[in-house]
C-alpha cells in the first residue's frame, strides 16, 4: 500500500525534527542564523489557518551567560560608603515599609534619590577585561567616592575617568583583570517589536532582570539634542539607570537612562540610549577624557506635512533651517533659512531629530557634505565643522523691536489670505507686523504681534515685495517668521 501525501509530509516533518535535535552539539548551532535565536525557543501555535510558527523570548541563559557582566555601583560624597542610611524612603505606616523588611532583612535600606541627595545607587558594565565600566553620569554626577560591586561579590573602588552631560554618560575604570565582558550589538538594527531584556539593580535590588519590547526608535526629549533614545515597555525603576538593554542575541544594544513618569515609578515608558551613541562617548573619554561634537550654526524645525508641500518636496523628511546662526560653519558655507537638509554625507536625514545627532557624532575640524533642498532642487555643500562647546547664542536673528524706536505706518489687510498687518520702520529696517490673523492666515498659526520676514526664501519688508511674493508662490507657501526672539516657517495654505 502505498503512503499518502499526507504521511509523506508527516514524515518529512518528524525527520526534520530529528535531525535538527541530532544537531544540538553540532558546531553550526554557532552560525550566525542561530545566533539570532540562542535567547529563543520555537513554539507552534494554532489558528484558523492552521499551524504557525514563531518565538518566544527564552532569558534564562541570557542572565546565566550575561550577568556576571553587569555591576552594582554605589556614589557617594562622604569618605566611607559604607555608611549606609537606616532611615528608609517609606514612612512605618506605610505597607511598603515592613513588606520589603520582611522580603530582604539584611538587606540595605531602599533609597530614594530624591531624598538622599549624598549618596545614589544605578547600575553598569564590562566594556573591556581590564576594569572599564559605562553607566549614567546622573549616577556619579558629584559624588567623589565610588563603589563597584561584581556579580562575584567582589568589590572595587572605581575611578571616574570621565563624564559626559549631554549624553548623560560616565567611564569608570577599576583596577581588575580579566573580567567578563559585554558584547556589543548594533543598536540600529534593531526593529520596533523586538523583544529586549534589561538587568540591573532597580532599588538596590542586584542582579534583577526585566524585559520587554522596543516601542520605538529615535525618540527626542526634552534638552537632549545628542541623543536618539531607544522607547521600550521594559520595567526601569531607580538603580537600573546605567545598566545594559540586551537584544535576543545575548548583545547590548542600549544603555537604560530614564523613564517617564508622573508617580516616580515605572508606568510602562523607558527610554535607552542607543550603544553605538554610549561607544562613540565612551572612546572620547577614555583617550582625552572629554567628549567634541561638531557644530553646525544653525537653529532647525520639524518638516511637516504641509511645510514639505509648501517646499516642494515629495514627502516630509529632512531638518528645515529656520535660523542661521551668525559667525558660525552654515553662515560661512553660505547656508540660508529655507534650505532643508535632506543628507549628510550620503546619509538620510529622516527627521529634523536625526541632524544634531549626526552632525555631533563628528569631531569638529572635520569637513562634512550636506545634500540640501532649495528652491525646488538639491545641492551639494561642504562645510567645515566647528567645536558644539563654542559660545553661540541663539540671538542670531533680528530683535523685536519695541515703540521707542519704530514708526508704524498705515495698516493693510491681505484679503485671501485674512492677513491684516502694518508696515513698521526702524533702525532695523522695514518690518511687517502683523495685527490681525484670520481664515487662511489663522489656520496657518500667525499670531498676532509676528513678524513677516520672507516669502520661501524671498525677503519682504514692505506691502507690495509681499504681495508679489505671496502670487509667485503658488497655493502652498512657507512664510518664514519671527516671534520674540526665534524665527519659524509656517505653511499657509490657500487651496
Amino acid at each position: 500500500m502505498k503512503p499518502s501525501c499526507k504521511h509523506l509530509v508527516l514524515a518529512a516533518a518528524v525527520a526534520l525534527a530529528l535531525a535538527a535535535c541530532g544537531k544540538k552539539e553540532d558546531k553550526a548551532a554557532d552560525t550566525p542564523a542561530r545566533q539570532e535565536q540562542a535567547f529563543a525557543k520555537p513554539v507552534e501555535a494554532q489558528t484558523e489557518q492552521g499551524k504557525v510558527a514563531m518565538l518566544l523570548p527564552d532569558f534564562t541563559r541570557l542572565m546565566e551567560q550575561e550577568g556576571s557582566t553587569v555591576v552594582n555601583i554605589q556614589a557617594a560624597k562622604q569618605s566611607e560608603t559604607d555608611n549606609q542610611s537606616d532611615d528608609s524612603p517609606f514612612p512605618e505606616d506605610d505597607p511598603f515599609y515592613n513588606f520589603f523588611k520582611r522580603l530582604v532583612p539584611n538587606a540595605p535600606q531602599l533609597q530614594n534619590p530624591d531624598d538622599d541627595k549624598d549618596q545614589n545607587f544605578g547600575s553598569g558594565f564590562i566594556i573591556s577585561a581590564d576594569g572599564y565600566i559605562l553607566t549614567n553620569a546622573h549616577v556619579v554626577s558629584g559624588m567623589n567616592n565610588i563603589k563597584v560591586t561584581l556579580n562575584d561579590k567582589r568589590e572595587f573602588s572605581a575611578k571616574l575617568i570621565g563624564s559626559d552631560t549631554p549624553s548623560d554618560l560616565a567611564l569608570l575604570k577599576i583596577e581588575a583583570a580579566d573580567l567578563p565582558t559585554v558584547k556589543i550589538g548594533d543598536a540600529k538594527a534593531l526593529r520596533t517589536g523586538e523583544w529586549v531584556a534589561a538587568i540591573g539593580a532597580p532599588f538596590g535590588f542586584e542582579n534583577s532582570i526585566t524585559a520587554g519590547i522596543v516601542s520605538a526608535k529615535g525618540r527626542s526629549l526634552p534638552d537632549e539634542s545628542y541623543t536618539p533614545f531607544i522607547q521600550t515597555d521594559v520595567a526601569i525603576n531607580p538603580g537600573n539607570s546605567g545598566g545594559p538593554l540586551f537584544n535576543l542575541n545575548g548583545q547590548v544594544v542600549g544603555i537604560n537612562s530614564q523613564i517617564y513618569s508622573r508617580s516616580g515609578g515605572f508606568m510602562g515608558i523607558s527610554f535607552a540610549i542607543p550603544i553605538d551613541v554610549a561607544m562613540n562617548v565612551a572612546d572620547q573619554l577614555k583617550t582625552t577624557g572629554k567628549v567634541q561634537r561638531g557644530r553646525l550654526g544653525v537653529i532647525i524645525q520639524k518638516v511637516d506635512y504641509n511645510l514639505a508641500k509648501s517646499f516642494g518636496l515629495a514627502k516630509p523628511t529632512g531638518a528645515l533651517i529656520a535660523q542661521v546662526l551668525p559667525d558660525g560653519p552654515a553662515a560661512a558655507a553660505g547656508l540660508k533659512q529655507g534650505d532643508v537638509v535632506l543628507r549628510v554625507n550620503g546619509e538620510d536625514v529622516l527627521s529634523s531629530n536625526d541632524l544634531p545627532v549626526m552632525v555631533g557624532s563628528i569631531a569638529p575640524g572635520k569637513e562634512i557634505t550636506l545634500t540640501i533642498w532649495r528652491n525646488g532642487q538639491t545641492v551639494e555643500q561642504k562645510i567645515l565643522l566647528d567645536n558644539a562647546d563654542k559660545n553661540s547664542s541663539r540671538s542670531g536673528g533680528r530683535t523685536t523691536a519695541d515703540g521707542s524706536d519704530s514708526l508704524q505706518s498705515q495698516s493693510f489687510t491681505v484679503e485671501n489670505i485674512g492677513l491684516t498687518l502694518s508696515e513698521q520702520a526702524s533702525a532695523n529696517g522695514n518690518r511687517l507686523q502683523v495685527l490681525r490673523a484670520e481664515g487662511a492666515a489663522a489656520r496657518a498659526g500667525l499670531r498676532r504681534g509676528d513678524y513677516i520676514l520672507a516669502v520661501g526664501q524671498t525677503q519682504v519688508t514692505e506691502e507690495d515685495a509681499l504681495r508679489k511674493a505671496i502670487a509667485a508662490a503658488g497655493n502652498n507657501i512657507p512664510l518664514l517668521v519671527q516671534r520674540g526672539s526665534s524665527t519659524i516657517f509656517l505653511a499657509l495654505n490657500l487651496q
